[in-house]
């Protein structure tokens, strides 16, 4: 029975990285038809509508006041951060190498971990990490200009950067999950997220949309249902049942997904050098989860 428990948090995790994988390629399709900032604000409002199934069980959640910091950091760090450079990202560079960059996400959240939790941080991390950052470059440099990805050293970099504010949720989340459950967590960081970039609607060249794109707005409500609701609400269980580090080293499927049905779906390919580039970011990523002493 225990051993059956155990494999609840695994295939949680697993079944979440399918789903942000697809989350790459549900973006680009929604981008053709509705501003990014409209994308994601219908993403957050479809995720907080679905939450209302749960209003019971979240009235019954007491909040600490000095919880209360650690909750607004981890939901400025993810939707809000985290979704305003990915969304630029996503409109400059292909959906395959956006999600390749996101192998580098374990590292940093071991990196992260060691800077603000003191945890230890092994030499062999470290040389990972290195040559993570080094097949990131070069796939990045290596990426040739498309209609889908008119600027990929720009999105790569935007989508580095969406990293590092998934690194700050992830230990925040870890942090939190110890007194409060998966449902209540998601659901927070959905509603700040809805509020947040509501706020876009106040620029004068953002507006709600006029008229209805059936695949696009289908993609978005993908997203605010399947992604934002089931692969957040998996993920954070998954943290909450296991070490945030080893939580984290799931994200590695998520190129592998992404390259998958980025071919499948959205047509894209990777020349012989971005092959090259993409093994050694995932060699990196591979080197700095073995198993070894720390320092």
């Amino acid at each position: 029975m225990n051993e059956q428990k155990s494999w609840v948090p695994i295939l949680s995790l697993i079944t979440a990285m399918i789903l942000w994988a697809s989350s790459f390629i549900a973006l680009k399709i929604a981008f053709q038809g509705y501003h990014p900032m409209i994308v994601i604000l219908g993403r957050m409002v479809v995720g907080s509508v679905c939450f209302l199934v749960f209003c019971v069980q979240l009235r019954q959640t007491r909040i600490r006041r000095e919880d209360l910091k650690y909750l607004l950091f981890m939901a400025v760090c993810e939707p809000c951060i985290y979704f305003i450079f990915e969304a630029k990202a996503l409109e400059l560079t292909s959906a395959s190498q956006a999600g390749l960059i996101t192998a580098m996400l374990p590292l940093m959240v071991a990196l992260g971990a060691t800077l603000f939790l003191n945890e230890p941080i092994s030499r062999q991390t470290m040389v990972g990490f290195t040559i993570a950052i080094t097949g990131a470059c070069w796939l990045s440099l290596a990426g040739e200009k498309s209609v889908s990805a008119p600027n990929p050293l720009l999105g790569n970099f935007l989508e580095f950067m969406a990293m590092v504010a998934a690194t700050g949720y992830t230990v925040s989340l870890k942090h939190l999950s110890t007194r409060y459950n998966a449902v209540f967590l998601t659901a927070f960081q959905t509603w700040v997220g809805a509020l947040f970039f509501s706020l876009f609607l106040l620029h004068p060249d953002i507006a709600l949309p006029r008229n209805w794109y059936p695949v696009p707005a289908l993609a978005v409500i993908y997203l605010g249902s399947f992604v934002t609701l089931g692969a957040y609400l998996l993920y954070n269980y998954g943290v909450s049942k296991i070490p945030a580090s080893q939580a984290s080293g799931f994200v590695n499927l998520i190129p592998v997904f992404a390259v998958i049905l980025g071919f499948l779906i959205l047509g894209e390919r990777f020349t012989p050098i971005q092959f090259v580039a993409s093994a050694l970011v995932l060699l990196g990523v591979f080197i700095s989860q073995r198993r070894v002493k720390s320092l």
